[in-house]
């Protein structure tokens, strides 16, 4: 069975992007991550990217990520935009950039690419979707990068998810130079 692994920014007072509409672009993680983005925070990217053969993200996600990625190229590039992408939204009929909408329960679609035989499946950010993958036990690994930033102002890791009380186990640390200290965590 494939593992769906979900890697998500934080700040070190929980912010992992700006709540739209929002007067405080600067709790954009490309805002206050960015001077962090070193060799390190890109090796350890390249590696996750490398361990997936697929994407799974929510709308907000992808539409962000297809007009960031999708008129680049490079190996990074290259690989991200060639990578199947499934799109959980309730508002999207269609998607390019080699992406699928899931269409139904999006907790028994993602079951099924899970089963499907493969790497693992990569979801970057955590937002609305994660009430259903958490509350169904889908995600098989968290990666919360912790930036050496206070924001101030945005939107919370998990706010307004809903979902029970989940305990998790810490798997691994790693610390980056830049002072990034990414955080593995699987479920208990």
């Amino acid at each position: 069975m494939r593992k769906l692994i979900e890697s998500t920014f934080v700040s070190l007072d929980g912010i992992i992007d700006d709540t739209r509409p929002s007067t405080a672009s600067r709790a954009e993680p490309q805002h206050w991550g960015h001077p962090y983005w070193d060799e390190d925070h890109s090796a350890y990217s390249e590696k996750l990217l490398g361990s997936a053969d697929a994407m799974l993200m929510g709308r907000v996600t992808y539409e962000g990520f297809a007009q960031a990625w999708s008129g680049q190229t490079g190996p990074t590039a290259d690989h991200m935009n060639g990578l199947p992408k499934y799109v959980a939204s309730r508002t999207l009929t269609e998607a390019t950039w080699n992406a699928t909408v899931l269409r139904g329960d999006v907790a028994e679609e993602v079951a099924k690419l899970k089963e499907q035989p493969g790497a693992h499946i990569l979801k970057w950010g955590t937002g609305e979707l994660d009430r259903t993958l958490v509350e169904h036990g889908l995600v098989d690994e968290f990666h919360f990068w912790y930036f050496p930033v206070v924001v101030g102002a945005g939107k919370h890791l998990f706010e307004g998810a809903g979902f029970d009380t989940t305990h998790l186990k810490l798997a691994d640390v790693n610390r980056f130079e830049s002072g990034i200290v990414v955080h593995v965590y699987v479920p208990k």
